[in-house]
């Protein structure tokens, strides 16, 4: 016998449109499998909630990007953005495909290197280089990308106590026309900031300048932005090598290539607003190879990160109950919150289910399980009644979300990879209590209560 439940009324209000209209309401197609894996299977072998990672999918991307500018450029080399998910086996598969390491901190060059990679392949960026770490990324020959003037003096000291010489890039910051300027990390182009940098590197005559590297931001929608950049770049490189009578030899664009995500706030989906990369490569490689002459071409890096892994991600998630919430909405409660979806902040994801949905759509809201009224999925939804027991899948969630997610509550789920011969390999597992106290020191020693 089903339980009774009060029916409620509420009106139904609409947006404001824009331009381009009325903003599309958040709606569920039917999904049961993804890449011939039952989604019920894989919850009940490897626990609910669970990430699913598609092999398939990353190389089918990276293959794509990279043949696209190759066309354009004849010396391209990619940097696989280690922040953006530093699972073992995801940042393997980018390795195997040619890419070197992006890392941003002490953490992650370690991570690099106990994969094998060499300093020489590892991209060391960020605002914060501990003085050891400079140490050994110095000796092992890693290109050191100087974002400040402390760093540049740390850099000198470590040089002489080593007595070696550094791998440099600086990173510079720009206008190249977009708003907000991303302003905080490097030094700045156009009040002169850069070109004192790289005075006193030049004059001081401690380490090997190799490359100039910015990073305008991120999901950057507009590919003249890069244009700006590389112009501004090769502008800058030709005025350095023409006063010291050196040769830079790479430029770095960095990051910053949008996935097909739906950005909140725009009303236009991804499949409009997102540039294929086609659209970027046609604007950049002109922008270096038309202002160099006959110089040799630099090499072009890029430190992509959302761009290859976003849409290669899934959440699946159950409905663990519902209740009525005084605005008459029904809350929707998942078994995944905020604690594993950090970018639900900035993207709406899509939403998925294994059932067929029948009946009249209802105003309806996803909760996650956290004692947090934040813990909020999706707060716009008209969709008929969902059974406990529902599964949902998320996507795309690859980016950012296994790197910054909470273990706060409850714990951190399992991680799946589909590989490409179509297995399901497990790449992190479920924690439990153990996984969690393993570093906690009770004190005094002794246990129970007294």
């Amino acid at each position: 016998m089903s339980t009774y439940e009060k029916p409620n009324i509420v009106l139904i209000d609409h947006f404001q449109s824009s331009k381009y209209g009325l903003p599309q309401e958040t709606s569920m197609n039917f999904r049961e499998k993804i890449e011939g894996h039952d989604m019920k299977e894989l919850t009940e072998k490897y626990g609910s909630p669970l990430f699913v990672f598609s092999e398939k999918k990353i190389r089918e991307k990276y293959d794509d990007t990279t043949s696209k500018i190759r066309d354009v450029y004849p010396d391209v080399q990619f940097a696989w953005s280690y922040k953006t998910n530093y699972l073992k086996s995801i940042c393997s598969i980018f390795h195997d495909m040619g890419s070197w390491a992006e890392v941003v901190s002490d953490f992650e060059y370690q991570k690099a290197r106990n994969l094998g990679i060499k300093g020489e392949n590892i991209i060391y960026n960020g605002p914060y280089k501990p003085i050891a770490s400079l140490r050994v990324a110095v000796k092992e020959q890693a290109l050191i990308h100087i974002d400040h003037l402390q760093e540049i003096i740390d850099l000198e000291s470590v040089a002489k106590e080593l007595g070696m010489t550094p791998q440099v890039a600086i990173r510079l910051n720009m206008n190249t026309g977009t708003y907000p300027q991303w302003s905080r990390f490097g030094f700045n182009l156009e009040s002169g900031q850069a070109e004192q940098a790289i005075r006193r590197i030049m004059n001081k005559k401690l380490f090997k300048l190799r490359g100039l590297h910015t990073h305008i931001g991120t999901f950057m929608l507009e590919p003249k932005a890069y244009e700006a950049a590389a112009v501004k770049l090769t502008t800058f490189m030709l005025e350095i090598e023409a006063q010291y009578k050196i040769e830079i030899e790479y430029l770095d664009l960095g990051g910053g290539f949008p996935s097909k995500s739906d950005l909140k706030g725009v009303y236009q989906p991804p499949e409009i607003v997102v540039k294929d990369t086609t659209e970027y490569a046609r604007l950049i490689g002109p922008a270096i190879l038309n202002n160099i002459g006959t110089r040799k071409p630099p090499k072009l890096i890029f430190e992509s990160g959302r761009h290859f892994i976003d849409e290669a991600g899934y959440l699946l998630t159950t409905v663990v109950s519902s209740k009525i919430m005084p605005d008459t909405r029904r809350s929707y409660i998942l078994d995944a919150g905020v604690n594993f979806l950090y970018t639900s902040t900035w993207y709406n994801f899509t939403l998925e289910v294994n059932q067929q949905l029948k009946g009249i759509p209802e105003p309806a809201i996803l909760n996650g399980p956290l004692c947090m009224n934040i813990d909020i999925i999706e707060e716009d939804l008209k969709i008929p009644h969902l059974k406990t027991g529902t599964q949902m899948v998320l996507s795309p969630v690859g980016a950012y979300n296994v790197t910054q997610w909470m273990q706060f509550i409850r714990y951190r789920p399992a991680v799946v990879l589909l590989t490409k011969d179509k297995k399901v390999e497990i790449i992190r597992n479920m924690e439990d209590l153990s996984s969690v106290e393993k570093d906690e020191v009770l004190y005094g020693g002794e246990t129970g209560i007294s």
